[in-house]
């Protein structure tokens, strides 16, 4: 899946408001960009995930968890899903293929 093809994917849901390609390479090349709701509910929905797991994967990033926080909830669902070593636990197969395609175009 391209950038553009991300993007046109990536509805959120809410507010049917929709990121740029730009906006995608941006996250990609993690350079700045504000997280908003509207991008969370966004992402969620071109990776196919559940949005509290794109709210804590976004907050884990941006923000960082303390240990009592990833013992239980969406952070704690986000370390099982995706796992210390970054790998899918098959659940999120769609979410893992397209991160580690981008992660190749780097």
């Amino acid at each position: 899946m391209s950038t553009r093809e991300f993007a046109a994917a990536a509805v959120d849901p809410d507010t049917e408001w929709s990121p740029s390609k730009s906006l995608v390479a941006k996250i990609i090349g993690d350079q700045g960009y504000d997280v908003t709701p509207q991008l969370v509910g966004a992402l969620a929905v071109g990776l196919g995930i559940d949005r509290a797991i794109v709210a804590a994967a976004a907050h884990l990033q941006v923000i960082g968890y303390t240990e009592v926080e990833l013992a239980s909830g969406a952070p704690a669902v986000l370390l099982r899903m995706i796992g210390p070593d970054g790998e899918a636990d098959g659940s999120t197969d769609k979410a893992q293929a397209i991160a580690e395609r981008w992660d190749a175009e780097q």
